[in-house]
């Protein structure tokens, strides 16, 4: 590794005093809401936990009072995912999807941008447009010169997020901090305890949360699960095993559709016609798309259905050679960098655990995954910035904690391409008895009221409401 500073510390779990005397007010006009109005109010917190009386930050978070005071049971803290995701607006996204009245009604939704994000002591790596680095999701390897190249650029950007971290801020943008100002945020509430609803990166936060301040934790609830409090790289592998168990909804449905978008009869013949394009644009790439953008937004397509047309459309386009959904392709597989978002997720990927440092170990990774997950597998094995990260992970990764109140809830999608099954399992089995599985016929990303399933949202909603926690686990149909 280049560069390591910063010294080795082992943070206390307890959070400390807590912050009195939240002011609330109006929130930052960038905080845009369509259905709710929302009150926001700062939370001071350690930069260091290890030097609890040192520097200090603010963390921004938002409020949906409750509708029935007389009702109310404490207060639901909320993440949708990341991580970099800001999540200040994020209980109007989901009164906007429907959350039911009884949630409402029982709990102050409590939104925050968590450390590093948005209004809460952002980071930055300082990312531009025009750079190499495609995003936090590593390009395709088409061979291990591949692979070498892209440690290149990986190393590039360590060490540009440590050359703009000006404030020291980066190395404490880690779950096990996100946790602990997530026990100060609810005691600047003023509440004994809180319950948390949390997706896709959140269900990482919100195991961490409920392992190391099991006693302040009321009911847990963690949709699309990464498998753990942390993101290594068995984790990001299984980006490529999620594609491969989710591709065939969009091929079914493709298929279906074959004589409007012409991209196969059959499921095989679509999976076919994908392999076929990505060869084509790894040779010649159309528009500005080569194959590792190609296989980059058809990842992207599959975390939702709606997606699904829009991605025939951009196949029709691309397998013609021009089209403006060849343009929309592009501007989906490589959007503008957004700086923040990116260097939040790389600070708290890095921070939380230690990754192979050898180019060698991501070559092999990409060999076997090319074979095993065709599709995907050569992207997810691919090398990341962490590999090269300038800092020492200060504290060992957070610990899932299985002895304790029962009050987890795992809700997981069994085709879903970023966080598939195997992650609702290893988590639930980590657990314990402390929680139960409830796995879902579905496909995409999110499952409590982002998704369809009447089973999943009624058993759900009657744990938040009545805490009422499932005797075994439940396949919903």
């Amino acid at each position: 590794m280049i560069g390591l500073t910063g010294s080795v510390l082992t943070a206390p779990a307890v959070a400390g005093e807590p912050a009195t005397g939240l002011v609330w007010g109006a929130c930052p006009e960038d905080v845009v809401t369509k259905v709710v109005a929302l009150r926001c109010a700062t939370v001071p917190v350690p930069l260091d936990y290890g030097e609890p009386d040192g520097a200090q930050i603010e963390i921004m978070i938002s409020r949906l009072a409750s509708r029935s005071p007389g009702e109310r049971r404490g207060v639901l803290m909320l993440n949708p995912g990341g991580p970099g995701s800001s999540g200040l607006a994020f209980a109007d996204d989901l009164a906007s999807f429907g959350i039911p009245a009884s949630v409402l009604d029982r709990y102050d939704l409590i939104g925050m941008d968590t450390r590093g994000i948005g209004h809460s002591a952002p980071v930055s790596c300082g990312f531009t447009a025009g750079q190499d680095y495609l995003g936090n999701i590593p390009p395709y390897a088409v061979d291990e010169s591949a692979v070498t190249e892209q440690a290149k650029i990986a190393k590039a950007v360590a060490e540009q997020c440590a050359a703009g971290d000006e404030d020291g801020r980066l190395r404490h943008v880690s779950t096990a901090n996100m946790a602990r100002d997530l026990d100060r945020i609810r005691a600047a509430l003023g509440e004994e305890k809180a319950s948390f609803l949390g997706y896709s990166y959140g269900s990482a936060l919100g195991a961490a949360y409920a392992s190391m301040f099991p006693e302040r934790s009321d009911r847990i609830v963690l949709d699309s699960n990464i498998g753990d409090t942390h993101l290594d790289q068995d984790g990001m592998r299984r980006y490529a095993l999620g594609m491969e168990q989710t591709f065939p909804d969009f091929a079914k449905w493709a298929a279906a559709r074959h004589e409007t978008y012409g991209l196969g009869r059959t499921p095989e013949q679509v999976r076919k016609t994908y392999f076929r394009l990505a060869a084509q644009l790894d040779e010649k790439p159309v528009n500005g798309i080569d194959g590792r953008l190609f296989r980059l937004a058809t990842f992207a397509a599959l975390y939702g259905k709606a997606k699904y047309g829009l991605t025939a459309q951009a196949w029709q386009s691309v397998r013609d050679g021009a089209g403006p959904g060849a343009s929309r392709l592009a501007a989906t597989a490589m959007p503008a960098p957004t700086d923040n978002a990116w260097s939040v997720f790389l600070a708290v990927t890095c921070n939380d655990v230690k990754w192979p440092t050898e180019v060698r170990a991501y070559q092999r990774a990409v060999a076997e995954d090319r074979e095993r997950y065709p599709m995907y597998g050569a992207a997810s094995a691919n090398i990341l910035p962490c590999a090269f990260w300038p800092y020492e992970q200060a504290e060992p990764p957070v610990e899932v904690v299985d002895e304790g109140q029962a009050n987890v809830l795992v809700v997981q999608n069994r085709r879903d391409p970023v966080t598939p099954h195997r992650g609702g399992e290893l988590l639930d089995a980590k657990f314990g008895d402390r929680s139960r599985l409830v796995s879902v016929d579905g496909s995409g990303h999110g499952v409590y009221v982002l998704g369809a399933n009447a089973c999943a949202l009624n058993i759900t909603t009657s744990f938040l409401v009545e805490g009422k926690l499932p005797r075994r686990e439940v396949s919903c149909r």
